[in-house]
């Protein structure tokens, strides 16, 4: 593997819709740079550098204030470059890591101390080799305090996978509402099964994102617009929303990113509701503290 590729707009426009200030880009990524944090052997992909000074300014371009920065498959369980980039951020960012379950508690305070906040456990079989439910649920026991697990699923393994969730003891995110069939509608037998796991635990959130992958209709996306509103309004307490940029493995149907934000209006059409998706729920996941104090 070679070849590297390139999955973001390299002119994205500039939104119609003018985010709240304060707001927070919930699920994004960073990319190397290569040279100073490798790529993980078993990488699936091998993406061009997207480094923070690119996210950052990309940031600030789309009108957000945060970032959430999820590590990405490429990197494995070395959290460098994630870690770097929040470090970059002036306190303007945290993380979610990806780590070995055998990961000691010095390490996990670490990554504590570098603005991680959750580790997330990756089931698609494109992505990871091996996914193993038991040494998930280990380390997912003795986390720090207050952080969560993030979940990235396809709808088709839902029911597969409650017994392990369930079983989970910290509060869940589920990326990219478990990929459901969004033209199935807002009535849909995934998003039904995915509201029916919501009842479940009050602690589970979901990130109303990736409009490009889960809508097969291209933008403006208006089968996902239709699809995710009812459940944003549903269960407004528990959602996040994130560019997905620089959105791995979409080389073939790059999104506008000034697209993705116009989004938001249509998913969630009331200010305060736009207030609760952009900066009330990310803000009690990654900083509480702020609101505590």
């Amino acid at each position: 593997m070679s070849n590297r590729i390139t999955s973001w707009h390299g002119n994205p426009s500039k939104p119609l819709y003018i985010p709240p200030a304060g707001a927070i880009d919930a699920h994004c990524h960073v990319f190397g740079p290569m040279a100073q944090f490798p790529f993980s052997a078993k990488a699936k992909y091998l993406p061009e550098d997207a480094g923070p000074d690119m996210l950052f300014a990309l940031r600030d371009h789309l009108g957000f204030a945060r970032n959430v920065i999820v590590q990405a498959s490429c990197h494995g369980t070395d959290n460098e470059a994630t870690l770097d980039a929040i470090a970059k951020s002036n306190g303007k960012a945290r993380g979610v890591a990806v780590v070995d379950p055998a990961i000691s508690e010095a390490d996990l305070a670490a990554l504590h101390d570098g603005g991680i906040r959750g580790i997330r456990f990756n089931f698609l079989k494109r992505l990871v080799d091996d996914a193993p439910k038991d040494k998930f649920l280990e380390i997912a026991k003795r986390l720090p305090a207050g952080w969560h697990v993030v979940i990235y699923f396809e709808a088709d393994i839902l029911e597969e996978l409650r017994p392990f969730m369930d079983a989970i003891p910290v509060p869940l995110v589920i990326d990219h509402m478990g990929r459901p069939d969004v033209t199935q509608g807002p009535n849909g037998a995934d998003m039904k099964a995915f509201r029916a796991f919501l009842d479940s635990r009050d602690d589970i959130w979901f990130k109303a994102t990736c409009p490009d992958r889960l809508d097969p209709t291209d933008d403006p996306w208006n089968g996902f617009a239709e699809a995710v509103a009812p459940l944003v309004a549903d269960y407004q307490d528990r959602v996040l929303w994130g560019t997905d940029w620089p959105h791995p493995n979409m080389q073939d149907n790059i999104p506008d990113d000034g697209h993705l934000v116009d989004m938001i209006p249509r998913i969630a059409p009331t200010e305060a509701l736009q207030r609760k998706l952009l900066i009330d729920n990310p803000m009690r996941l990654y900083w509480p503290e702020e609101l505590a104090g």
